[in-house]
């Protein structure tokens, strides 16, 4: 008999082989974002804050490990500068693109694994805190906010731009940008042909509050937006990933207690770095950690704990999902689930997949 929910057939594999070996190229991806390249941020790009980012990677990890297939390597900094793009294409407003370029400074070491490390995997949102006082400390960004006549205060919070962030399941230039490359290389589920035509298809429209908000001129572009969105998330909400973070995480934690890295350190070094510490470094059950994460092929799918000699996860995480706004046919501004019987079934659907309770592989 058929499953009812169609996430149940996507297991691991087939969501990395479901989509042909695309080439990409990024800066084609960006001049998508916004045709325009507002020349103001070129000076803050080169900010040492900014540059840092090129070394963590917005896959939290997850290049480290075969048991993925990243199609292409996206930083953070990459990621920063797409929602700075998107931000300033839909307000060309200065200070909200700044703030857009300058959300993710306070990114450490593997971006979110350090939730994971601070328990947080449900809201993966620890890692923001020290955003304001990164930026309102840094004499340089400063400087050239004071130069363009902005202030720390206006561009150090980007919740205060509901273009540029919200809250799921709304839809927002951060999570407009980051499922985008997140579906490219993890799946090679996007073409530059389908960005951009799901792309020029949104608007700034007005949600049920009255505060702008992202959202769709057409259905068909909510629904293949929604679908492949929810089909990304999918793959961030199996056991795999799950694992994946978790295991990172541990591996992390165990490099901090035993002295190969500092607290400090998660926000200085490039993961290339702290992947040189790990290989040459630390006790044998760190290097067993290490091993297993830099060599597993496969997670097993358990209803019940393995216990010895598996690493094992069961918790439960972030959803990435959206329920974008559309502005239907009769001129009506509606949720994509309400205004769409497909984008209904792929929301519930989503929301109500369960993988097994228990990830486990096996240490090396």
């Amino acid at each position: 008999m058929p499953s009812s929910n169609q996430f149940d057939d996507f297991t691991w594999e087939k969501m990395l082989n479901l989509f042909p070996v695309r080439n990409y190229d990024i800066s084609e991806y960006f001049k998508i974002l916004s045709p325009d390249f507002p020349d103001f941020l070129s000076k803050y790009l080169q900010l040492p804050a900014m540059q840092r980012l090129k070394g963590i990677g917005l896959l939290c990890g997850t290049d480290w490990t075969t048991l993925y297939k990243n199609r292409f390597y996206y930083s953070r900094y990459d990621h920063s500068l797409g929602v700075a793009l998107i931000v300033w294409h839909f307000t060309h407003d200065k200070k909200q693109c700044l703030a857009g370029l300058f959300h993710d400074l306070s990114t450490p070491l593997f971006s979110h694994v350090a939730d994971f490390r601070k328990g947080d995997a449900l809201t993966q949102s620890a890692t923001e805190e020290p955003n304001e006082a990164i930026i309102k400390n840094d004499s340089e960004l400063c400087c050239l906010l004071s130069q363009d006549g902005l202030t720390p205060e206006q561009v150090c919070d980007y919740h205060i731009y509901p273009v540029a962030d919200n809250e799921i399941p709304q839809l927002s230039a951060d999570r407009l940008e980051y499922m985008f490359p997140s579906g490219m290389s993890l799946e090679g589920s996007w073409t530059l042909e389908e960005i951009s035509r799901v792309y020029n298809d949104l608007a700034v429209l007005k949600n049920e509050e009255g505060i702008d908000e992202l959202g769709f001129r057409s259905v068909e572009c909510a629904e293949l937006y929604t679908y492949r969105f929810c089909m990304t998330g999918h793959v961030l909400q199996l056991n795999e990933n799950k694992l994946t973070l978790s295991l990172l995480a541990k591996v992390t934690s165990l490099a901090i207690d035993e002295g190969l890295l500092t607290e400090e350190d998660c926000m200085k070094l490039s993961e290339k770095e702290a992947m040189e510490r790990f290989e040459k470094q630390g006790s044998e059950i760190l290097q067993k950690y290490y091993r297993t994460f830099r060599t597993m092929t496969k997670v097993e799918h358990l209803q019940e704990n393995p216990g010895e000699g598996y690493f094992a996860v069961n918790i439960k995480v972030k959803q990435r999902y959206i329920n974008p706004l559309v502005h239907c046919a009769d001129g009506i501004v509606r949720r994509a689930r309400d205004a769409s019987p497909e984008c209904r079934r792929i929301i519930d659907d989503f929301l109500t997949y369960e993988d097994t309770p228990w990830g486990a592989v096996k240490l090396l």
